[in-house]
């Protein structure tokens, strides 16, 4: 019987302005346009992608308190708190407590610059004082903070104006993005398959860490149901499976068709996990040892993961979990995330080379991915076909999920340069990365911060995207260049 598929909502973003309700009386228009510019941010932030729950302005503690609880009947991932002049704090810290999910103050000038003369030509100074308390957004922005830091509520700020300000909602759209892929960890399904690599200390992780750090599932599968699934494939799935390999591909002359079967009949079987067991991710290792069936299996894996890779479900070698997590988080921001560690230095181009054997991601390939047989794995059981790629060419970031040693969870990022250059063709990933601070500052700083040896690399400079993720899970993310 299949699982159910769980699917990770839409972002639901909550929205509030905040004023003073002694304001509206005194001064003519001034709640109508600032409702109206909280309707603007409304409609800003529902171009980021995310399902608005505008409350509007919330001018007195009872409000507020009547907004909290809204928040949390409707299940908002975020607050936006919109400060569009002065509020008292007592209007804000119900909302907050109370809906229990990471605030971001949004402390926006309707424009650039009050218009002096304009403003001073007035006359009327009521008029005057409505004006400026139209303007007024940055005034209540230390009292807030104050009461939330007392209040041990973590907050964030994005501060400038409301129009033509492209900063502001780039700004936004990453925080919600980071909600987005925050939502899309939290329902995935992580597959474990096989053991550790016996020895391989720094892998070795806390799956109740994981668990509470990022929600999901974690599923412990053996390798012997993917075994028994290739037995139910037939031969016209492998025919199409074949075919796909081939387009995917480019399959070198030296590859077996029985090799090319082989990985075509176990690529299927992995579909079928992936589908059984509603997986957005995997790790795997299995010594295959003792058992041919199972050998047989586990040595023909690599091309399978790489077209699951491809699809958005990551596959990371040597029961790597941690580095699952990153090259999810990665493949979630539309990065990527191919599995990687450390080859070589070249101290010549002061680059250093780094990828892996196993699966590859051929969404972020420079060109066409290699497939090649391998007569050995090293350090490893078995032989078959292995895949060979460079990251394209241009920016990257490198993301490490790593434990610490006080037990807790904390991303190490590093942004870089995905460079042309000679590679090892030896039939696995291989790219050429230089770092703004040279290769041997980056390996010094990067290894002072005790990551374990795998790490995911993603197309693009995210990192800025990863620090948001981080603060909404709570996690400190240490950026090393």
């Amino acid at each position: 019987m299949l699982t159910k598929t769980i699917i990770a909502p839409e972002v639901k973003v909550g929205l509030f302005g905040i004023g003073l309700n002694v304001y509206w009386e005194q001064f003519e228009g001034l709640e109508k346009r600032l409702s109206g510019y909280t309707d603007v941010v409304a409609d800003k932030l529902k171009a980021s992608g995310a399902v608005v729950v505008n409350l509007g302005l919330v001018d007195t503690p009872q409000k507020a308190f009547e907004a909290g609880d809204r928040f949390r009947t409707e299940g908002v991932d975020i607050i936006f708190l919109y400060v569009t002049t002065y509020a008292l704090s007592s209007t804000v810290l119900p909302v907050v407590k109370k809906a229990k999910v990471p605030v971001i103050v949004l402390n926006l000038s309707p424009e650039a610059a009050i218009g002096y003369t304009a403003f001073n030509n007035l006359k009327d100074r009521t008029a005057m004082t409505g004006e400026w308390l139209a303007y007024c957004s940055a005034c209540p922005a230390p009292e807030i903070a104050n009461v939330f830091k007392r209040s041990n509520i973590p907050f964030y700020q994005v501060t400038g104006m409301l129009h033509g300000d492209d900063h502001v909602w780039h700004e936004a759209g990453e925080w919600i993005g980071a909600a987005k892929v925050a939502g899309q960890m939290y329902y995935n399904t992580l597959g474990l398959m096989g053991s550790y690599y016996s020895g391989m200390l720094d892998i070795y992780s806390n799956l109740t860490l994981h668990c509470a750090t990022f929600g999901g599932l974690i599923e412990i599968i053996e390798v012997d149901e993917l075994s028994a699934l290739r037995t139910t494939v037939s031969a016209d799935e492998v025919k199409l499976k074949v075919d796909e390999i081939y387009n995917s591909f480019d399959v070198q002359d030296d590859c077996s068709v029985a090799e090319i079967e082989r990985a075509a009949l176990t690529a299927v079987a992995l579909d079928k996990l992936v589908q059984k067991h509603n997986l957005g991710s995997l790790a795997y290792y299995h010594k295959g040892t003792g058992n041919a069936v199972n050998e047989d299996t586990m040595s023909s894996v690599i091309v399978g993961n790489s077209l699951l890779t491809a699809r958005g479900i990551p596959i990371a070698g040597e029961y790597e979990v941690k580095n699952a997590q990153a090259m999810k988080i990665m493949e979630c921001f539309g990065a990527g995330g191919s599995f990687t560690e450390y080859y070589a230095m070249d101290f010549t181009d002061d680059v250093v080379l780094m990828g892996h054997d196993g699966p590859c991601h051929p969404a972020i390939a420079e060109g066409k991915i290699k497939v090649k047989p391998l007569h050995v794995y090293h350090g490893k059981v078995g032989k078959g076909l292995s895949v060979e790629m460079s990251v394209s060419h241009g920016p990257v970031t490198l993301l490490s999920v790593v434990e610490t040693a006080d037990g807790k969870i904390i991303f190490l990022v590093a942004e870089a340069e995905s460079v042309a250059g000679p590679i090892l063709e030896i039939g696995n990933t291989n790219s050429r990365y230089r770092f703004p601070i040279g290769a041997r500052n980056f390996v010094e700083t990067w290894n002072a911060q005790s990551p374990s040896h795998h790490c995911a690399v993603g197309k693009g400079h995210i990192a800025s995207k990863i620090k948001k993720l981080g603060d909404l899970l709570g996690l400190q993310t240490i950026k090393v260049c």
